[in-house]
């Protein structure tokens, strides 16, 4: 499922510098150096998606996000981007401040494993959920921490953070009224807008 660009596009201002965190093939950040003109890099440790970033043009460093943007001054971008990587990098809450810390914004996306689909997996297999969106078993997922919007709003709660704009969207990548009323419940990817 590809990332819903046209909802967190007017988050950004255009012709800003980005820094996308987990860029995988550098599809995102290249939509939005195309349609906002905005200046960036991108972060990744996967060699086939290094390539595939090179490929379609995007400045990319290769780096454990575990590890800090030490590399990077503080407030170096507008805005930085992680879109479904919070949940396979081992310290996500370390990684929250250190985006925090370089970015004046940050949009976080991931998928909300309370979801209903989620739930209804566990409780009627016994096992941990596959789909086409996580199509993955309990042992090779790359998926280290599960995470809820509860837990998220829970974590920038404790930790100060505050919640800007936030986004929910099903498996179609459409915002409905059951993912806007019970997001939880009902959102399959829950997108924030955070700043410090």
């Amino acid at each position: 499922m590809r990332f819903p660009t046209k909802l967190v596009q007017p988050w950004i201002t255009p012709g800003s510098r980005v820094l996308d965190l987990g860029c995988g093939d550098g599809t995102l950040l290249r939509q939005l150096q195309e349609n906002i003109d905005v200046r960036g890099y991108g972060i990744e440790n996967d060699d086939f998606n290094i390539t595939a970033s090179i490929d379609q043009g995007i400045n990319i460093i290769e780096q454990d996000l575990d590890k800090g943007l030490s590399n990077f001054a503080d407030n170096s971008f507008d805005t930085v981007i992680m879109t479904q990587t919070l949940q396979a990098v081992r310290y996500p809450h370390l990684v929250i401040d250190e985006m925090l810390r370089v970015g004046k914004q940050c949009i976080v996306a991931f998928p909300n494993f309370g979801n209903w689909r989620s739930r209804w997996y566990l409780n009627t297999q016994g096992k941990m959920p596959i789909s086409k969106f996580m199509p993955y078993t309990w042992y090779d997922t790359p998926n280290i921490h599960f995470c809820t919007v509860a837990d998220f709003e829970a974590l920038c709660d404790q930790k100060n953070i505050d919640l800007v704009n936030r986004c929910y969207v099903d498996h179609m990548n459409n915002t409905g009224p059951m993912s806007k009323t019970w997001p939880n419940m009902f959102a399959v990817t829950a997108i924030y807008r955070i700043t410090k």
